[in-house]
């Protein structure tokens, strides 16, 4: 077998429940039913002359941070929200990211001064479905790792 890392322990495979989203104060966000941290990294792109190929040199990232939460039980985040439109200055929030292995080892990243951007459901209902609002918001500040998890 060449990939001897291929028949991993099945065990040690995360189940997709074993993470929670903190605010700052370190308190689970038992509402929020999924989130996610992404960067987007932008390069500049050039060619020296007389060289056929494209380069690529780092110019900027951007971290943003996406939740679904639980509407029934939604207080803070969308009553901020709400006073923000009436004052124009958008809330900013600090949040803790946590992946727990099977094995008692933890990820965790903390993301701070996340605004609201892009797109925010207000409302959104379907037949059938618990009722739940979507997040989008940009972390000003550089994630950071504060543990790994390990095998």
């Amino acid at each position: 077998m060449l990939n001897t890392r291929g028949p991993i322990d099945t065990r040690k495979v995360l189940t997709g429940k074993d993470g929670a989203l903190y605010n700052d104060k370190g308190v689970m966000l038992a509402t929020v039913e999924t989130f996610q941290t992404q960067v987007n990294v932008t390069n500049a792109k050039y060619q020296p002359l007389g060289d056929a190929q494209e380069h690529e040199v780092f110019q900027s990232y951007g971290v943003t941070l996406t939740f679904t939460e639980t509407v029934i039980e939604d207080e803070s985040f969308i009553s901020e929200l709400f006073d923000a439109f009436k004052t124009g200055v958008m809330p900013s929030w600090n949040f803790q990211g946590v992946v727990k292995g099977r094995n008692g080892s933890e990820q965790r990243m903390i993301y701070r001064q996340c605004v609201p951007s892009g797109t925010i459901d207000l409302q959104n209902l379907s037949v059938g479905d618990i009722i739940k609002r979507a997040w989008s918001l940009f972390v000003n500040d550089p994630p950071e790792l504060q543990s790994l998890l390990t095998a």
